[in-house]
């Protein structure tokens, strides 16, 4: 349910009824399941790779798109597979919506998408040079402008992009042949009621001794009238299938794993993106592509930093401008976004705005620079905002004003206290996605135990919902923030003792030394070292035992601290509400319809379809 249109109004509360239909258009959505795809039944494993990778599940999805007009979707895998659908429920309907609104025809709003097609878009390979196996995994896929009713869509993995080509064929058959196809024999005899069974008549290859039955001789002669059952085979087609076709193949051009791909609005360039570089390509030109950022620092160990407060920057995203040919934006691992424009130089090394948040005082953490690094980005329709997605927010930023966001989302703000753990299992570098509405009034990203969150973005709009990738999308409650009870000693049910050191350089450069304990929803432990450099919020315990030690000379010193962390029923991985959370299985990859409000999310093997 979006915003619809309403005439002027011409009688007395008129406008009344429009500022009620405003009103009701910022409701929060009701969602409601379409359809799903490739469910798996309880038991059934998904199915694995055998080549190079036996571990990975090739059945996981790990892209998704909608097409420009919504009319096409598609997914790609872990195993290299690109798989299309398209909708139904209009084209059942017999014409266009405009047309079934002339017509004052009461069309569904429930979309329906069927199977199309599928094709194996990438094949896993091993670079001899670099000791390297590269995956078969989809990592992105875009549409391109269709053509003579033929389909254009880029797929990449880690290494190579493809440009593909989907086109129904007609399937050509041969019919009316002269001779009944089921009476013909080996080598073209063909059978009758008066042909001879006895071996004796043949000889090698097939031929037949009786003349009767061989090739006319050369004292044969046509009637005058011709023969009237003799006529030309006829070639018809009565079939069509569709075929997958690869056009061009973009390699070799990006020394790091390719994060993302970006169409033109130009319809004839497009972008690739890896961790250090940007290169600018046209469609119809493979063998050459043009590197327009680059950001590979002239030492390759400056890149991991040599102390904590030191991380360097890596391209995380990038993205064209939807209707400006010459802008572009792209994301970093430190939470800033970058606004280029092609017009001023060839190598785009100054950008024309840079847009980050900046961090309130003494809130930097260990965490900070990990959770703050982007995700995905996406321009709003008209281009005027962009959206961007970190670990734990969503941020809405607004081109024209560089100070900060706009917005700012909390999508899973009940796992702030869990942060140790998921970096301990590595779940704190998963990268969600974001999509908008085409109208830019709501937007959506994913979390853990396959949820999915939808917030509203216009002005006033408190909506915040939060959905499971299931067929009852409603039944899991919103999470939210817990605040953590003290608990008696004796209801722990054990504690795991935990050492960690950190050393920094001369005492000079550090002239504030402190150390404090902050006491909140639970015990922090705060280090600061500088006025400017602190581990605020490091670690979320219930009993700290702190150790300091100087070396003699006084030139260095170690910070050694050990943690007791309580592991029982506070730490079973259940919110507030609840509602348990499992870090295995993530949403990762969604999309919203371009002009409806219809959301595709994909969940390990399956695409849930939604609409509202």
């Amino acid at each position: 349910v979006g915003r619809e249109f309403f005439p002027p109004a011409e009688m007395n509360g008129g406008d009344n009824e429009v500022a009620k239909a405003e009103v009701a258009a910022e409701q929060p959505l009701e969602w409601k399941f379409s359809q799903v795809f490739g469910e798996r039944t309880a038991g059934e494993e998904v199915q694995e790779a055998e080549v190079l990778l036996p571990e990975v599940d090739i059945d996981i999805i790990s892209a998704i798109e909608f097409d420009k007009t919504g009319d096409h979707l598609a997914t790609g895998d872990r195993g290299g597979r690109v798989v299309l659908f398209e909708r139904t429920d209009t084209r059942d309907h017999g014409g266009c919506r405009r047309d079934l609104e002339r017509m004052d025809y009461s069309m569904s709003r429930h979309p329906e998408f069927r199977y199309k097609t599928e094709f194996q878009s990438h094949e896993p390979e091993f670079d001899y040079l670099k000791s390297l196996e590269i995956e078969e995994k989809i990592n992105k896929i875009r549409w391109c402008q269709t053509a003579n009713g033929a389909l254009f869509l880029l797929s990449t993995n880690d290494k190579t992009i493809k440009f593909w080509k989907v086109q129904e064929k007609k399937v050509k058959k041969v019919c009316d042949m002269n001779v009944d196809p089921s009476r013909g024999l080996a080598n073209g005899i063909v059978s009758s009621p008066s042909t001879s069974t006895s071996p004796d008549l043949y000889i090698a290859n097939g031929s037949c001794s009786d003349r009767s039955f061989n090739s006319l001789g050369n004292d044969f002669s046509f009637p005058a009238g011709g023969i009237a059952s003799l006529h030309l085979p006829v070639v018809t087609s009565h079939e069509t299938s569709l075929v997958a076709r690869c056009r061009r193949v973009y390699a070799h051009a990006h020394d790091y794993h390719i994060n993302s791909i970006s169409n033109n609005s130009d319809g004839e360039t497009f972008i690739s993106a890896d961790d250090l570089r940007i290169n600018l390509w046209n469609l119809e030109i493979s063998n050459q592509s043009f590197n327009i950022v680059d950001v590979k620092p002239a030492n390759m160990e400056d890149l991991t930093g040599r102390s904590l407060d030191i991380m360097n920057e890596v391209i995380t995203s990038a993205e064209f401008h939807p209707t400006l040919c010459n802008m572009l934006a792209y994301s970093s691992s430190k939470g800033s976004i970058r606004l280029i424009d092609l017009r001023q130089s060839a190598l785009c090394d100054t950008h024309s705005k840079l847009f980050e948040e900046q961090e309130a005082p003494g809130s930097r953490s260990f965490f900070t620079e990990i959770i703050a690094s982007i995700s995905d980005i996406k321009f709003a329709k008209g281009g005027r905002h962009i959206l961007s997605r970190d670990y734990m927010t969503l941020k809405l930023w607004d081109i024209n004003m560089d100070s900060g966001p706009v917005a700012t989302f909390q999508v899973h703000e009940y796992l702030r206290p869990k942060l140790c753990d998921l970096y301990e299992n590595d779940s704190i570098f998963d990268k969600f996605e974001c999509c908008l509405s085409g109208d830019g009034q709501r937007m959506a990203t994913g979390s853990y135990s396959n949820l999915f969150r939808v917030f509203g973005c216009s002005e006033g709009s408190t909506e915040a919902t939060t959905l499971e990738a299931s067929k009852n999308p409603t039944r899991r409650q919103v999470p939210t923030t817990p605040s953590r009870p003290s608990r008696p000693v004796g209801t722990l049910s054990r504690v795991v003792r935990r050492d960690y050191f950190l050393s920094w350089g001369n005492l000079a450069q550090w002239p504030a030394k402190e150390i404090y304990l902050n006491t909140g929803p639970g015990l922090h432990l705060v280090l600061q070292a500088t006025p400017e450099f602190s581990l605020g919020n490091l670690f979320d315990v219930n009993a700290i035992l702190l150790f300091l030690a100087l070396t003699s000379n006084l030139t260095h010193f170690v910070l050694l601290f050990s943690i007791l962390t309580v592991i029982g029923a506070d730490n079973s991985g259940v919110d507030t509400n609840g509602n348990s959370f499992d870090f295995t299985t993530k949403l990762l990859h969604l999309a919203w319809h371009p002009s409806e409000n219809s959301l595709a999310c994909a969940a390990s093997n399956s695409l849930y379809m939604y609409y509202a």
